[in-house]
Parts: C-alpha cells; structure tokens; sequence
C-alpha cells in the first residue's frame, strides 16, 4: 500500500518507471481477472490495455482513494462488463475458453489434477451469469469489498451479496455434479 502511494506520487509527477512498475505489478491479476470475466483472452489483453491507456491520460491528476490493486481492478471489471453489454446488444453469442490458471504444485501428478480442477472452476465459472461471476471473481480474487463492488457497478450492497450467493450456490451445484460423474 505504501509502495503505491509512492508509485502513484511518482506517476503523478512524470515518472515513466513508476507507471511500468504500476503496471508490472498487476498486469497479471488485471488480465486474469479480464479473462475470468470475459472468457475471452484476446478481449482480456485489450481490456487491460485500455484501461492504462486511460490511467496513463490521468497523470497529473490522479488521486488514489483505497487501494490501486482495487482501483485498477474496477476499472478492468467495468470495462470488461461494457464489452459483455455490447456483445448482447450485438447478439454474438458463445464465449472462448479462458486461459487456465497456472499450477505452482510440485510433481507431474499434482500439477496435472490441479490444471484439471482449474479447468472445470473456469467453465463452471463461464456457465455463471456475467453479473454473478464478476462479484465472486472481485470479492474471492481481490479482497474488493461488497460496498466498493456495490458503487462501481451502481447497486445496492444486498444485490451484490444476492449475487454472490447465488454464483456460489450455482458453482457448488456444477462442481458437485462433475464430481459425482
């Protein structure tokens, strides 16, 4: 946190190194997060690109309220939930596979069960209502509170934990279901 505020500080007076640091330090959350939501990677890569783009524009001006993991996570997610509104206005239907999360477990057996459980997680994951999958992803992945979730989507905390709930219960169901196959 103090590491950021010193970043964003250097950012703010012209500093190119502390934006590439910004952005070395969570382009990988911000894309996985991009991916989770879109189940798309290319769109994912744009996703985060755009939003620097514009975190870039606000040098000078930018004032960090909370946390930036936080911040630039919002962004991403509000970004990512305008691409999926435009999908549904345009109609296009079907959802690429996500990137599957990476195994740090030792052994060949271990990391071969672990890519197989992120697998069924992500196309559980992808079978969620965007809404639903957004706020489990936010809340779980990064420690965004329901309150912050609340005011960057423009809704009452109690539809947010609704939501919650109900991707969890949903996910729960799928999941059980493919381990008892």
């Amino acid at each position: 946190m103090l590491e950021d505020k010193l970043l964003v500080w250097r950012f703010n007076h012209g500093s190119r190194k502390a934006l590439c640091r910004i952005y070395e330090n969570y382009k990988d959350d911000l894309l996985s997060l991009a991916a989770t939501i879109l189940n798309d990677e290319s769109s994912a890569e744009d996703v985060v690109h755009d939003v620097f783009v514009s975190f870039t524009n606000s040098a000078g001006t930018f004032r960090l309220k909370g946390s930036l993991k936080g911040y630039l996570a919002t962004c991403v997610a509000n970004r990512a939930r305008n691409i999926i509104r435009t999908r549904h206005r345009q109609r296009t239907l079907g959802l690429d596979e996500a990137e599957l999360i990476k195994s740090n477990s030792n052994g060949p057996d271990k990391s071969l069960i672990f890519r197989e459980r992120a697998r069924q997680l992500n196309d559980c994951l992808g079978q969620l209502p965007y809404e639903q999958r957004e706020v489990i992803v936010l809340h779980l992945q990064y420690d965004i509170r329901y309150g912050e979730i609340a005011r960057s989507q423009n809704i009452s905390i109690n539809t947010v934990q609704s939501r919650y709930r109900y991707g969890l219960d949903k996910l729960r169901s799928m999941l059980n279901g493919e381990m008892e196959k």
